[in-house]
């Protein structure tokens, strides 16, 4: 036998033995159906968190959505984004 009929045969081999093992396998048991997320705030419950937390802010910014975290109206030219 040549190696590429060697690798051939040990490769069905395997293959036959994962084909026995999951046929003599249990059924698993069907999952159960998603539970539904809580339901979200009301619109005007998060519109009161959202401008408590970010009155006294800067507010400005950046391309990718983060926002300033400096005082409002600060004097430094740069802002700090989280």
């Amino acid at each position: 036998m040549s190696k590429m009929d060697n690798l051939r045969a040990m490769r069905e081999a395997k293959y036959a033995e994962q084909q026995k093992r999951a046929a003599a396998a249990p059924s698993r048991p069907k999952a159960q159906a998603p539970v539904a997320p809580p339901a979200p705030k009301k619109v005007e419950e998060r519109a009161v968190e959202a401008t408590a937390d970010t009155d006294d802010l800067c507010g400005h910014r950046n391309i990718s959505g983060r926002t300033c975290t400096r005082e409002k109206g600060h004097a430094a030219k740069s802002h700090r984004y989280s």
